[in-house]
């Protein structure tokens, strides 16, 4: 399907140079003209016309916006009169729809270009990850505005390129509020927030925006000395400012001055509420939280959520439950705290009630299930609701994949074990030590040594599980040899073995 799409665009693009080089038209013109327009003679463009262009170009617009490039291209090509707006709409939504060859086509067929044209196809370029493209661009260019600036800047950071983008911003002629906030957000995404500072200081009208967004960087990074002190700093302080305060104090177990925040606070929303309890439930006190979630005046799916996770993890499912029955915006993630929940405590029979009532499910759902009877012995059980979880589509992450791969050891189901390591190196997950680690067992167990030691020579970061399982593996084996070996190996990277079983 994709195939025909590319040779229909292809065989406009022909039409449309076909006309240019004087070829008869062969479009109907009832079906591309935009509403309200009669048949279009190919005559010069009139002042009086300007409106008539606009409207192909709105409409052109709207249908790549909807997706529809084949269509927006029939109109473009029975237009009478194109404007260099018309091109961009053009490129522009090739660039929306990832359509990289259209829209190169597209501007190089350009009579004449604008600084939006060009602008234009420097940031599709690299917001596609292609930086040689839009360099290569920009260095054509006959003239540049601060956008062209602004383009190559974003862009450089968007692809993880902060030097450079330093670079361009000390070339910049002329710089805006966008030129400073986009290099601020490069240096606090990739946490340089040393760099971050010091620019920041560079400039004394900086907007709430940028001001919250290196106080939440510095927040992210345990840095709340830093925050606080840009937070007391701001002339202006809006919801965002007080709430990441609030969150910040509340996230590292300084309750006493996020609540005194929080009692400061000039506008205290749903937000604050939740980032106040949710520091008293992460540190366990269940009690206060449960009085702050009652006083809040306005409670959203995420409160909700973390007083239950909260009583599921103090092993208080009951209170858990009645906060769930009573829930009024329940989501998948309130049913899946529920799920773990039960299934943690080793209730096996309520999880799979949860899981049977929930209205859709999602991986974690199957997850959580999964490794509810795994760990509670029932193995053929796990591994029926794995093959039923492919069978609705959904795909395995790694905690499902850890625990169907113990209940393959267990029960000796190694074919089916084979086919989830295949899985497991397609969807990338091989190089998690944890899942690695139950993938070795699985074949040790199983009996099939070689792919055992296979597994074993692919961890990168062996622990001290990885080095004991593949001990004990051969050892059960009579290979004392190879067993002797791995055994000399873990006290060279001083690893304390495990007793090996019989």
């Amino acid at each position: 399907m994709r195939g025909r799409c590319w040779y229909r665009h292809f065989c406009s693009h022909r039409r449309l140079r076909a006309r240019r080089s004087g070829e008869p038209k062969s479009c109907s013109s009832e079906e591309t003209s935009p509403p309200g327009t009669n048949e279009w003679q190919r005559r010069p463009t009139t002042v009086s016309e300007d409106g008539d262009v606009r409207r192909w170009n709105m409409t052109i617009t709207a249908h790549m916006r909807d997706g529809q490039c084949e269509l927006a291209l029939r109109i473009f090509n029975s237009m009478p009169h194109r404007s260099v707006i018309s091109y961009n709409a053009m490129i522009t939504g090739y660039w929306q729809n990832g359509q990289l060859g259209l829209a190169r086509e597209m501007f190089d067929e350009m009579p004449e270009r604008d600084l939006v044209s060009w602008n234009c196809m420097i940031s599709g370029y690299m917001r596609n990850g292609d930086v040689s493209a839009a360099v290569a661009l920009f260095r054509q260019m006959p003239a540049r505005d601060v956008a062209s600036w602004n383009a190559m800047l974003s862009g450089y950071a968007r692809n993880g390129l902060v030097d450079e983008a330093r670079e361009v911003f000390d070339e910049m002629p002329c710089k805006n509020n966008i030129s400073w906030n986009s290099l601020l957000a490069a240096f606090v995404e990739n946490g340089r927030m040393d760099e971050a500072r010091k620019l920041f200081e560079l400039k004394t009208d900086w907007e709430v925006i940028p001001s919250n967004y290196l106080m939440a960087g510095y927040v992210k990074r345990r840095m709340l000395v830093d925050a606080r002190q840009l937070f007391d700093r701001m002339p202006f302080k809006d919801e965002v400012s007080w709430n990441t305060m609030i969150a910040g104090y509340a996230q590292n177990d300084e309750l006493s001055e996020a609540t005194r925040l929080f009692e400061a606070s000039p506008a205290r929303d749903v937000f604050a509420w939740t980032a106040l309890m949710s520091g008293y439930v992460q540190k366990g006190m269940m009690d206060e939280a449960k009085h702050i979630f009652d006083a809040m005046p306005e409670k959203n799916s995420v409160s909700w959520n973390a007083m239950i996770a909260g009583y599921v993890q103090s092993k208080e499912i009951d209170k858990a439950r009645q906060l769930f029955e009573v829930m009024p915006c329940r989501d998948i993630t309130s049913w899946n705290t529920m799920i773990t929940g039960y299934a943690q405590g080793g209730d096996i029979s309520k999880a799979r009630c949860m899981f049977d009532r929930m209205p859709q499910h999602d991986c974690i759902s199957w997850a959580a299930i999964i490794s509810g009877y795994a760990q509670t012995g029932h193995f053929e059980e796990a591994l029926q609701l794995l093959l039923e979880m492919n069978r609705y589509g959904e795909w395995p992450n790694r905690s499902a994949l850890t625990c169907s791969f113990s209940s393959c050891a267990e029960t000796g189901a190694l074919k089916l074990g084979k086919q989830l390591h295949g899985y497991l190196i397609k969807a990338g997950y091989q190089s998690g030590c944890f899942v690695a680690n139950a993938l070795l067992a699985m074949y040790c167990k199983c009996g099939n040594i070689e792919d055992a030691y296979n597994v074993f020579h692919g961890i990168a970061d062996k622990d001290s599980a990885s080095l004991n399982t593949m001990v004990a593996g051969y050892a059960r084996h009579g290979l004392l040899k190879e067993a002797l070996i791995i055994f000399e190996s873990m006290k060279a990277v001083v690893i304390e073995p495990n007793a090996v079983p019989p």
